[in-house]
């Protein structure tokens, strides 16, 4: 019993040390690219031809950070299978993904809210523009 707890834990270890592997690449992406991204996006146009420019290049953006966001929350599922193992001392390891967990999550979840802003945000300009149009065609029509 003793060498298969043994066996399990070292199975842990380098199953754990391949997971963070991935979860330092994905933690420093969204560091040093994801989260300075996000603050750009914070600030948009006044024009919708800028707004439209501005949703164009987020959503390119978001075809990368979406795929970075996959990829971590697959690494975290690879750890789920030792969530059952009380016998073996994983509290350790239980820190470490509770932490990556947390800034993955808080990641993703600001970029679904930018994803949803930016998109209500064109949908407004889209509709002012209409009315706007509509109110210079009016104008126009009761100068005729």
């Amino acid at each position: 019993m003793l060498s298969n707890k043994r066996i399990q834990e070292l199975e842990l270890v380098m199953e754990f040390e391949k997971v963070e592997e991935c979860f330092k690449e994905v933690s420093s992406w969204i560091e040093h690219v994801g989260r300075k991204r996000l603050k750009e996006t914070v600030n948009l146009d006044d024009s919708l031809e800028m707004l439209l420019q501005a949703q164009k290049q987020f959503k390119e953006f978001d075809l990368v950070a979406s795929e970075y966001c996959k990829r971590g929350q697959e690494a975290l599922k690879k750890m789920n299978q030792w969530e059952d193992l009380s016998f073996v001392d994983v509290h350790s390891y239980r820190v470490k993904l509770q932490t990556y967990e947390d800034e993955l999550e808080d990641f993703c979840t600001q970029l679904d809210e930018t994803r949803h802003r930016v998109c209500e945000t064109v949908r407004l300009y889209e509709f002012f523009d209409k009315v706007r149009q509509g109110i210079w065609c009016t104008e126009e029509g009761v100068k005729s």
